[in-house]
């Protein structure tokens, strides 16, 4: 792989042309035309953010360009904004001694995404806990449950608008 560059690149079309032999970029970009919509690489970290419909895919094709271990996934709720959850999910290459981010977004109004657990099983654990915390629903999840909080829990105490001392 090509030294990388020491400057921010910020913007699908900067990321491209810099970084045109980067395997995850190769991989998202002969996947689909390319399936990313936009990318940052700042501080020796690539961030590519991927339309909510194509995460399976996109974390296949960075699985089989040799990113071998799932790290985790988080969310942030970004209330007010639409699209309101931002989903990244970090992803480790032995092979090439660095780690990506896939980034996504999901609607307040749907708060629903393909589960990537049939591509990286180790997945289970950390959307079950985005589920129990933020709400967003992971189709196909073989077990989507609460994780932290007791069922009878309600409402998901990490989103903006939740009360500070909680329902009553």
């Amino acid at each position: 792989m090509a030294e990388a560059p020491s400057e921010t690149l910020a913007g699908k079309q900067a990321v491209l042309g810099a970084l045109p032999d980067h395997p995850a970029v190769k991989a998202l970009s002969s996947w689909n035309d390319p399936a990313f919509t936009d990318a940052l690489f700042d501080r020796g970290e690539l961030t590519l953010t991927v339309a909510p419909e194509t995460i399976c895919g996109a974390v296949a094709a960075v699985k089989n360009a040799g990113y071998n271990a799932f790290e985790d996934m988080t969310a942030v709720d970004w209330f007010p904004s639409e699209p309101r959850f931002q989903l990244s999910y970090h992803i480790l290459s032995h092979q090439f001694k660095e780690r990506i981010r896939l980034k996504t977004w999901v609607d307040s109004s749907d708060p629903a995404i393909e589960s990537i657990t049939s591509v990286w099983p180790g997945a289970n654990y950390y959307e079950r806990e985005v589920f129990d915390l933020f709400g967003i629903r992971f189709e196909g999840h073989p077990n989507l449950r609460r994780i932290l909080m007791p069922d009878d829990w309600v409402g998901y105490p990490l989103r903006k608008d939740y009360p500070v001392e909680g329902y009553r």
